[in-house]
């Protein structure tokens, strides 16, 4: 797919299975409002918080301790013009070893720089791979959303409801 998708890289200590594990804890990196299985084959889960981002995902590849595939079935973003963006995307985690270490790429195959909400989307990603998934990763413990709280996503959802770059006129890069 257009290498324009987003993309995030982090590289850990630990062995790739204890990297696709956390991976497959979505509540424990992303967020703890997740309903349904995050780790089974053909699994949906929904997500949401608040009013602002609801989805539903599916798990439609696993090749254990080295990739995982997840389809976004349906989407609901409250900032955005198009409030179905990300609904045929997918996030791609790849585990592969680099130099003694355990590699996780993710990929948001289908989330460019032309949608609407990439701004606000590369900064959450940004947020909950490199930080909350890194840290769950190392320290068994991630820094999801927690449930019906504030948490990561209250920040970004009240920095981007009062930043101009939310605006319909705004320019890209």
């Amino acid at each position: 797919m257009d290498n324009k998708s987003y993309t995030a890289t982090i590289l850990v200590d630990q062995d790739p299975a204890t990297a696709f594990n956390a991976i497959t804890n979505f509540r424990a990196w992303w967020s703890e409002e997740i309903g349904g299985n995050t780790d089974q084959l053909n699994g949906v889960f929904f997500y949401h918080y608040k009013d602002v981002h609801l989805c539903k995902i599916k798990l439609i590849e696993i090749i254990p301790e080295k990739k995982l595939v997840y389809q976004v079935l349906e989407n609901e973003f409250s900032f955005t013009e198009d409030k179905t963006e990300w609904v045929d995307t997918r996030l791609v985690f790849e585990i592969t070893s680099e130099g003694g270490k355990t590699k996780v790429q993710f990929t948001h195959e289908g989330l460019v720089p032309d949608y609407e909400c990439y701004d606000v989307c590369f900064e959450a990603w940004t947020g909950y791979i490199k930080k909350s998934l890194y840290s769950l990763i190392t320290t068994g413990k991630g820094e999801p959303n927690p449930a019906e709280g504030d948490g990561f996503n209250a920040a970004l959802a009240e920095k981007w409801k009062l930043d101009d770059r939310a605006s319909d006129d705004r320019t890209r890069p």
